[in-house]
């Protein structure tokens, strides 16, 4: 199968700048995607770290460290992460307010590729792989796979 994109040639109609712009901004929101993960990582961490404290909570109680346990109880489990906000709280505004209109842009833009994903990266390879080479196959159906 050919994949119209691993050519020298771009695709009638698009020129490098375009090409090149959008790729950017695709590279962008993988970039974003990233921290995205690192933030539900941090959500994800944090949350098991409030669960520790309170085995350490009921740990220090039977150990009669009740004072102690008592000031985490009441001022460290269950506290936000920022004024108002659980972790997520935090994941949830970064969606809306973030990631949801990135992506957005992200494919009014890629329309301008005719919907084609990694255009960029795809002449990248066209230029970078060397031809009749094992392992330097434009597609998997080329590889045997």
């Amino acid at each position: 199968m050919s994949d119209p994109r691993l050519s020298d040639c771009l695709p009638d109609g698009l020129d490098e700048e375009t090409v090149d712009a959008v790729g950017k901004l695709t590279e962008a929101l993988e970039t974003v995607e990233v921290a995205r993960g690192h933030l539900y990582a941090f959500h994800q961490l944090t949350g098991s770290a409030d669960f520790k404290v309170g085995e350490a909570v009921e740990g220090l109680e039977r150990a009669g460290h009740t004072e102690l346990a008592e000031r985490l109880k009441r001022e460290l489990v269950g506290r936000n992460v920022l004024p108002g906000r659980w972790t997520f709280q935090v994941v949830e505004d970064y969606d809306e307010t973030y990631y949801q209109p990135f992506k957005e842009f992200e494919q009014q833009a890629r329309k301008l590729t005719n919907g084609m994903p990694h255009l960029h990266e795809a002449q990248l390879k066209a230029q970078r792989r060397t031809p009749g080479e094992s392992g330097h196959e434009a597609t998997p159906a080329d590889a045997g796979g």
